[in-house]
């Protein structure tokens, strides 16, 4: 269906065939520019007003039109460019009638280059007065209004576009997003981690308990997975002595949206060889303190509605404690599968069939009575070996594994393993996931037998974690949703006739 025109884009595309009648291209040429807004207010804040008049300093810059002011032969408007907005003074004394009339057809949303001298007002504004005037980009529809803006918070996610225009705290995280990443490949590129690429394709379902998505490769007439996890493609990179290896890539799991999920997401997996459950916490806490100070300068931080402090050690409890804390119940004593399930009655948690085991009680008791009372960062250790096929048990209790996971305000935000690296034990692992899949779990892992002749050449000793990269820089950004992280969320699609 052909979208009707409104008044203004149809007065904007008149404005447009008088440009091309100028012999002016509407839609630019390439543009030389010399500095941004953001730089030029830096460095000419602190100069009085009265000192420039002595200056001929000059810069070109480039953006889009976000204010006009019209006063018949002088006028002011400002320009946003990735940094930030700056005022521009034009007049057509200073460019010619000839050029000055070109600016008359400018409407704000419009993309102009501007050279000139620099200057302040009487107000104290760093301002640009204009020599030359450049038109660039013709915009044909016209920006929502300044103090409206994209109200529908879905509108923003689906024309991130005009939300990066409007809104500078999405151009903030935008901009946050690849320093943060970059900071983390730093401190670990630092520490001599190697970042490596695995394949986002596979044709197992392994490396955790997630619903995949499924694709089909023609040529092989074979179906295939997008990855739910980085984990076994690294750990053979351990056999084959890279020891300290990380990769951050896009992931993949068929389930459900909100605030925390987006079916595809970014994470980060890393493996050490020769360390361990306690290597992780360690490297852990002083990453996040490295990106809180290196990028954000500060510790603390607002995030999904608690004032959340990074700085000194971070509580480390396990699972099992976690729980008495709360409910009074010891799950470190021996008990029958049929003693869990009554308590479990007891306490209204309910138990699908597949979770017929004291593991997984322990573990639903856990999210019902525990998880959401985490706020401040807590490192939580030994889960139940049934919830952890991959994850080696604890020697002094073979009940539970050397797992543990971060938790911040209530939310999961990494998941580390001191590895297993018996081939052994691990297929026996395997073989129960099999078995849960037979009783209807739809997220159980399939056996990778390659893993297990990989396993058998010999892994050393090694701690492994797993971050939600989308969940920490919410932390960091301070946003309450992953879609805010995102620049393109998964969105359901519009009606067509939208």
């Amino acid at each position: 269906m052909e979208r009707k025109l409104t008044d203004q884009e149809l007065v904007r595309r008149e404005k447009m065939n008088k440009i091309r009648e100028a012999n002016i291209d509407p839609f630019g040429q390439r543009f030389d520019r010399t500095d941004f807004a953001s730089d030029i207010k830096e460095k000419y804040k602190d100069i009085p007003h009265e000192d420039f008049d002595a200056m001929n300093d000059t810069a070109t810059v480039a953006g889009r039109i976000m204010f006009i002011r019209k006063m018949g032969k002088a006028s002011f408007f400002s320009i946003k460019d990735k940094t930030d907005k700056i005022q521009i003074y034009i007049s057509i004394n200073d460019i010619g009638e000839e050029a000055y009339n070109l600016f008359k057809t400018a409407d704000i949303g419009d993309i102009v280059g501007v050279s000139g001298k620099i200057m302040k007002t009487q107000t104290g504004e760093v301002t640009i007065k204009c020599l030359e005037y450049t038109h660039l980009v013709k915009a044909l529809r016209p920006l929502p209004e300044k103090f409206h803006g994209l109200t529908d918070v879905e509108e923003r996610y689906r024309r991130r576009y005009v939300d990066l225009i409007m809104n500078d705290d999405s151009m903030r995280v935008a901009m946050m997003r690849p320093k943060i990443i970059r900071c983390i490949q730093n401190f670990l590129d630092n520490l001599g981690f190697i970042e490596v690429e695995t394949p986002i394709l596979t044709t197992l379902l392994t490396g955790a308990a997630a619903r995949p998505f499924v694709t089909h490769h023609n040529t092989q007439d074979l179906d295939m997975y997008l990855r739910i996890a980085l984990e076994l493609n690294l750990k053979r990179l351990l056999v084959g002595g890279m020891e300290s290896v990380y990769e951050i890539g896009r992931t993949f799991r068929n389930e459900g949206m909100d605030t925390q999920h987006n079916p595809e997401f970014t994470m980060m997996e890393v493996y050490q060889a020769y360390s361990n459950l306690e290597g992780m916490m360690d490297l852990t806490e002083s990453m996040y303190q490295t990106i809180a100070e290196n990028v954000c300068n500060k510790t603390t931080f607002n995030y999904l509605g608690h004032e959340i402090d990074l700085s000194g050690k971070w509580k480390r409890i396990s699972m099992v404690d976690s729980i008495k804390e709360v409910t009074g119940i010891d799950f470190k004593k021996e008990m029958t599968v049929d003693e869990a399930l009554k308590l479990a009655a007891e306490h209204n948690i309910e138990v699908e069939a597949h979770e017929h085991t004291v593991g997984h009680i322990i573990n639903l008791f856990f999210e019902h009575y525990v998880e959401e009372t985490l706020i401040q960062p807590t490192f939580l250790y030994g889960h139940p070996v049934e919830i952890s096929p991959l994850t080696k048990k604890n020697p002094e209790d073979p009940r539970f594994v050397d797992r543990f996971e971060l938790f911040i305000s209530g939310h999961e935000c990494a998941n580390a393993y001191t590895e297993l690296n018996d081939p052994i034990d691990q297929l026996e692992r395997f073989e129960e996931q099999v078995k849960e899949k037979e009783l209807g779990n739809d997220e159980a892992n399939d056996i990778d037998y390659d893993f297990i002749e990989a396993l058998e050449y010999g892994m050393p000793p090694a701690g492994g974690i797993g971050y939600g990269i989308d969940r920490m820089i919410m932390l960091f950004t301070e946003s309450d949703s992953v879609r805010d992280v995102l620049l393109f969320p998964t969105m359901k699609p519009l009606n067509k006739d939208n």
